[in-house]
């Protein structure tokens, strides 16, 4: 197992691409620190890893307050006795409005959440990860850490501040033994698109990936598992797009 014995740390684990990862990472041999504001589908990732024969634990986390990004890191290592890989996927998509009429608090919050979350849970997860002797650090951007989209100039802005997060901090790090890097998820199969969008408006949406169909978190999850293995030790400071092409338009 490429992860065993390692400690790992995933927000935004209670559903979609962050149970996923959790699940993933568990699979190959990690003990697993799952992360949410949702304590019932934290719970359920939780459980789902037991099941399977893993170990994780749950602790609850808004990214947005350092305070907590602090915390869940000193529940990583005061539970499970380190911390070797860090996973920081939490994130919301936020109002959508053209840049001229986007509505200030939404601004804030996707900020808060989308990149300053990123910031705070980096802040304390790398120096843990030194004490461990080194490890990996993957942060969730988005395919909009590349390009623009209409009426999502906060989610947009703080994907790109991400990806640029990401890449000053492998440098300062990468000596260290700590790597960081980024992926690019496109548009994933996950509830809340399940939930929230018409047939006519997913249509439109799949229209855009080129390989014909969403993502799916699974195979986000298999992304980030190598990048936070030893299989990925000379990759750090990049930025990976998992997109069915959409990029390469």
């Amino acid at each position: 197992m490429i992860h065993a014995d390692r400690v790992a740390l995933v927000t935004g684990a209670g559903s979609g691409i962050g149970r996923a990862i959790a699940l993933g990472l568990a699979a190959e041999g990690a003990r697993v620190v799952v992360s949410d504001l949702d304590e019932a589908g934290g719970a359920e990732t939780v459980a789902a890893i037991e099941k399977s024969g893993g170990t994780a634990i749950f602790v609850r986390a808004d990214v947005s307050k350092p305070e907590e990004g602090e915390a869940l890191v000193g529940s990583a290592v005061k539970e499970l006795g380190a911390l070797h890989v860090a996973v920081n996927n939490a994130g919301i998509g936020g109002p959508t409005a053209p840049a001229g009429d986007y509505p200030i608090d939404g601004w804030d919050r996707v900020i808060a959440i989308n990149l300053s979350g990123v910031f705070y849970g980096m802040r304390h997860q790398i120096p843990a990860l030194l004490d461990s002797g080194g490890g990996s650090i993957v942060n969730v951007a988005s395919i909009l850490g590349q390009v623009g989209f209409p009426s999502s100039s906060a989610y947009v802005a703080a994907k790109h501040g991400v990806v640029g997060l990401t890449r000053s901090a492998a440098l300062e790090y990468a000596a260290r033994g700590v790597r960081v890097n980024a992926v690019g998820p496109a548009f994933i199969n996950t509830p809340l698109i399940e939930k929230n969008m018409t047939p006519e408006a997913r249509a439109g949406l799949v229209a855009k990936h080129p390989i014909g169909r969403l993502g799916e978190s699974e195979e986000v999850a298999e992304l980030v598992v190598w990048l936070s293995s030893e299989k990925a030790s000379f990759v750090t400071g990049s930025y990976y797009a998992i997109d069915g092409g959409y990029l390469a338009q």
